[in-house]
């Protein structure tokens, strides 16, 4: 068996003001922080053997906390990048209806269908982020991983996994430092936790 624990990243600044942040670049809150190391203490004696994150700042910081207990390495992978909101990246959803209402709503809609101003699909990032977990549960077969990415794309790889389709979604709740888990079982995925939080009360 594989297990393979998904992290969602702490809070930042953007989060908090209920800002699109995609590609952006944006680094972890003091709560953040504070979260990361929360969601550190309550991984600390997972028999976690690898730890990948996206390069995004927010989650490669929120993964070296993590690492840390487990004197690991962190290990960069862009296919764990959050979806690319184009054009709407640093805008709120209230900026975003005032310019571009049709799509805004069928964002949340159908979300399976939209395609975002100069950004990403959620086809797109759920056909990258798959694949990457498909390599990495190959990779490390019999081993318990960490992956610590964004919501928008745990999202998708929780959607594979149970073959829900994309326009269901945002049926899948991924609230900061949520801790999800994977186990493979003959490459036949399980999920065994949901969006755990339990570490932050």
């Amino acid at each position: 068996m594989t297990r393979v624990i998904m992290v969602r990243h702490g809070q930042t600044a953007w989060n908090l003001a209920q800002k699109y942040q995609g590609h952006s670049d944006i680094e972890l809150s003091e709560t953040g922080i504070r979260q990361a190391e929360l969601a550190a203490a309550r991984l600390a004696d997972e028999p976690i053997q690898a730890v990948f994150a996206s390069d995004l700042g927010r989650a490669y910081q929120t993964a070296k906390t993590i690492a840390r207990h487990h004197r690991l390495p962190v290990h960069k992978v862009a296919e764990l990048r959050e979806i690319n909101f184009g054009i709407w990246e640093g805008l709120t959803y209230e900026q975003i209806y005032s310019g571009w209402p049709e799509l805004i709503e069928q964002l949340y809609q159908k979300p399976d269908e939209i395609q975002i101003p100069e950004g990403e699909t959620f086809r797109e990032v759920k056909q990258r982020a798959a694949g990457c977990l498909q390599r990495l549960v190959a990779e490390n077969d019999g081993s318990t991983i960490l992956l610590v990415s964004h919501g928008g794309t745990i999202r998708t790889l929780l959607c594979a996994a149970l073959d829900i389709h994309l326009n269901h979604i945002w049926q899948i709740k991924q609230d900061n430092t949520a801790v999800s888990i994977l186990e493979y079982h003959d490459n036949y995925p399980v999920v065994t936790l949901l969006n755990d939080t339990h570490h932050l009360r």
